[in-house]
């Protein structure tokens, strides 16, 4: 068998010049060299599911792995969509009305999958870092210009008394500068922008105009942790029908925005008791009239604390929406409240009754009182009960502040 191949190699080589043969030679020894480099190479391996598998080294192929793709991805199109709202606004300025287009269950399943909670957490712990005195100014200064702060309400104009961002965020307001309206029944909670109010219809409440959300989905059902012995709710009508208590009332909303150069505290909006307090763990996407025009149910995917009780005129609610950055959501009497916790079953809230045998009132709220705050700007939902002929004082789209009306019967 060698000798016939050798012979067969022979003739092969029959009628080949010198320089041809060592030509060959001198291909054959660099892919000698080739093969020995190659052997050579820290190759590594790992075990599938049918055989061994050799690959690069596992620097190559941590760039496969999904959650850097998913990050990558996901910011891109966050900012993507920041721009396409930036030109929205840029139009509504310019006084053309656009019909919201909805985001698809794709869209809202790639944004999610941006961790806004874990950047949130991040944000939060570097507003905790204490700066020092020489960067306090600059860095302070840079938040002013930026989003528009009036640094002259504030009651500590000094900008090397704040020791960190955190600090800076909820700083307070002189006494004067924002008196509460005496002759209105229900005032603003906070600072901020009126996205939308008027009568809750149908149980959808509007985020933005032509934009709505579910109130049982934002509320969540009415159980026997608020002293309700009643039935569960079947339908759209009966759940409304258990908020509004007396007869010829109205069940109302007003949604107001707080943006990042607003007054990040919001207190009491009327004379009212708080019974019950709902935490809904769930997702920090932003909460701005942009995204609040895109994602439909935008309220109920994120955090939020949920606080309803009874005013004069029947059921009174004030929920705190969080928002990118926002991770904290304090109610100043609330010691067992957390919220952007690291761990939370998807579409789980818990409860917390404040009417117990030892008090049996609840807690009592008066109109203009510290009721809590955001660590950033975000949102205040208010819906209530009220006669019909209670009146609205407001714009769509115009800057409220705390302590002006609302609106009254």
């Amino acid at each position: 068998m060698a000798t016939s191949v050798r012979q067969r190699g022979v003739r092969l080589l029959r009628g080949v010049t010198p320089w041809q043969t060592s030509h060959l030679h001198c291909e054959n020894t660099a892919l000698s060299h080739v093969l020995q480099s190659l052997r050579k190479l820290p190759l590594r391996a790992f075990r599938t599911d049918t055989r061994k598998v050799h690959t690069a080294p596992t620097r190559a192929l941590y760039l496969l792995r999904p959650l850097p793709i998913l990050l990558v991805t996901g910011s891109g199109y966050a900012g993507y969509r920041q721009y396409a709202n930036y030109r929205e606004r840029e139009l509504e300025k310019l006084g053309l009305e656009i019909p919201p287009k909805l985001a698809g269950s794709w869209e809202v399943a790639l944004y999610k999958s941006v961790p806004t909670r874990l950047l949130s957490r991040a944000w939060g712990r570097l507003n905790q870092v204490e700066l020092p005195h020489w960067l306090r100014g600059p860095v302070y200064s840079l938040y002013i210009w930026t989003f528009g702060v009036n640094m002259k309400e504030a009651a500590v104009e000094d900008l090397d008394h704040y020791r960190n961002l955190s600090e800076f965020f909820r700083r307070k307001l002189k006494p004067q500068v924002r008196p509460v309206c005496g002759l209105h029944s229900v005032i603003s909670p906070s600072d901020g922008k009126i996205l939308t109010f008027g009568q809750v219809k149908n149980c959808e409440v509007e985020q933005v105009k032509g934009v709505t959300y579910s109130l049982e989905s934002f509320l969540g059902p009415r159980t026997s942790m608020e002293d309700l012995p009643s039935p569960p709710v079947t339908s759209c009508r009966s759940f409304k029908s258990q908020l509004v208590t007396r007869e010829g009332n109205e069940l109302y909303h007003c949604v107001i925005y707080l943006a990042p150069g607003d007054y990040h505290c919001f207190h009491s909006p009327t004379d009212w008791t708080i019974s019950h307090r709902r935490h809904f763990p769930g997702s920090l996407m932003s909460v701005n009239p942009g995204m609040a025009r895109w994602i439909k149910e935008l309220f109920c995917h994120n955090e939020r604390v949920v606080l309803t009780g009874d005013w004069k005129h029947g059921f009174f609610s004030l929920t705190a929406v969080g928002a990118t950055n926002v991770g904290s959501i304090r109610i100043y009497f609330d010691r067992d409240l957390h919220t952007n916790s690291p761990r939370y079953s998807k579409g789980s809230y818990n409860d917390f009754n404040f009417v117990t045998r030892a008090n049996k009132e609840g807690i009592p709220m008066h109109k203009g009182e510290q009721l809590g705050e955001f660590n950033l700007g975000s949102t205040i939902v208010l819906i209530f009960e009220a006669p019909k002929d209670f009146n609205f004082e407001l714009k769509a789209g115009q800057k409220i502040r705390f302590g002006e009306a609302l609106g009254s019967l």
